[in-house]
Formats: structure tokens, sequence, C-alpha cells
């Protein structure tokens, strides 16, 4: 996983500039855009929660990708010692994702919140997408080819979206900020003013060698087409960033048929 990559991502997106948003997180430009190329180690909690707050992305979302614990979490462990020994218990019994949204359900009957979170809930990404636009094992000879696919996918749940000028959108934002988040995973995405959020997903039958942050080759593509800027497109951004550093590509690589992958991703955004 390459945090680095996310915050260039999403930074880009949100229409800042290196230097506005290392201005209003008390730091400077240059050791940002270390932490952006990845040779500085991922910032403290203290600093993702500010730069969370001025991408306006849930702070919790950003300790995920960066593999840090949320201080919400980290606070409750320290107050109640015990509820760590559940968590080694969970741990010890290698609970599956379909599990543990069994013992999610169970709580929310059981113990069901007093008051809202502090952190919205990300809206799944199997929810915007559909077998038809699920394209598993790819040959294509390099990633334009795969962005082809995924804009002939997403244009055909678009009336009216030409595939070849959705494709050609693809590209052009791929030159603002490169999509590949690292683990193997590129999110290439495109703004339609009106569009309802729409997912398409390829996986490939052979990686392929990009400049990928982390050095990984490319194994899967989720493309993503949004027609209104601002938090729900970053949060869904993060958010494939964070199933990406969970091993999506991964768990997706046995998938024999599309109908396999939503089943796959399903299980896995039980995890959230």
């Amino acid at each position: 996983m390459h945090l680095g990559a996310t915050l260039r991502l999403l930074r880009v997106d949100a229409g800042l500039s290196l230097r506005d948003l290392a201005r209003r997180i008390g730091v400077s430009s240059a050791y940002l855009s270390r932490v952006e190329h990845g040779v500085d180690a991922p910032p403290t909690q203290e600093r993702l929660t500010a730069i969370a707050r001025e991408l306006d992305v849930p702070p919790a979302l950003l300790m995920d990708v960066a593999n840090r614990v949320s201080p919400y979490v980290a606070g409750y462990l320290e107050d109640v010692p015990a509820a760590g020994t559940l968590l080694l218990d969970i741990a010890r019994r290698k609970l599956t994702g379909a599990q543990l949204a069994r013992v999610r359900a169970f709580l929310d009957a059981e113990f069901p919140l007093r008051e809202a979170r502090g952190d919205e809930p990300v809206p799944a990404l199997g929810s915007l997408l559909c077998a038809e636009r699920v394209v598993v094992r790819l040959s294509c000879e390099d990633y334009e080819d795969a962005l082809d696919v995924v804009a002939g996918r997403l244009a055909s749940a678009l009336p009216g979206l030409d595939a070849s000028a959705l494709a050609q959108g693809l590209r052009q934002r791929e030159g603002d900020a490169p999509s590949q988040v690292g683990s193997g995973v590129a999110v290439p995405h495109a703004f339609v003013p009106g569009a309802s959020p729409v997912a398409a997903l390829v996986t490939l039958a052979r990686p392929l060698k990009t400049n990928a942050p982390d050095g990984q080759p490319l194994r899967l593509v989720v493309a993503l087409v949004d027609g209104h800027m601002g938090r729900a497109r970053l949060m869904r951004l993060a958010h494939v960033a964070r199933l990406a550093g969970r091993g999506l590509a991964d768990r997706l690589q046995g998938a024999g048929e599309p109908q396999q992958v939503l089943e796959t991703l399903e299980e896995l955004e039980a995890l959230r």
C-alpha cells in the first residue's frame, strides 16, 4: 500500500495545490511532497487528522489507508483494556468478513449506537457495480487497453455518453495525477456532470508493468464515474485505496466469473 499516492490523488481531486495543503496543515511543501512520493514515513495521527479535515473526508478513512489505529479506537482500548482481549480472540478465530458481518448485526441489535458516529459510512463499492460491469481476467497489452474496456462498460450504464470520449477523459485525469494507489490497484475516474455514481471493475489475466508508486505490477482496475464533485467522491476514492491495502487485488485474483468478484467484494467490505 502507498499512502502518499492516495493523498496526492485526493488532494488533486479536492482542487488543492501541494503548497496550499501544506500551508493549511502547518508543514512545508517539501515535507508533504516527500510524503506523497513515499520518501518520508506516513504522517502522525494528528497530521492525518488535519489532512482529512482539509480534504473534507473522515479521518478514520485516512487512518485505515495508512494502517494506523484511529485515536478513537486507541482511546477506547486504553479506557477498556478488556476490549483488546476480545479483539485478540477474534483474530485467533480468524473470522471471515461474512462472520464479522454477523457479529456486527448482533452488536447493532443488542447494543445500538446511542448517538451518531463522527464519521459517516462510505457507500459500498459493490453497490456501484453489477455483473455486466465486471470483466474477469482481461488480456491486454497495456493500461490504455484496460481504460478502453472500463470506459465501454461505464458508458453502457450512462445513456448518451460516448465510450471513446469517456476513455479520453480517464486518460486526461491520469495526466493530472496517476490513479495507481499501490498493491496492484488503479482507480481511474472521471467527472460527468449530473451522472449518478457508477463503477466498473477489471481483473487482469497478466500483471502489467507500470510506474506504480510501490513498484507492484497492475492487477486490478476499479473505474469510477461521478456527477458531483466534493466529499462523497473523495470518500469513494479513499475507500477503494483502503480496500487495496486490505488485499483486494489478491482476493479477486482467483475469481473466475463476475458473480464471484461481487461476492468476494461484499465479504471484504463487511470488514469496514
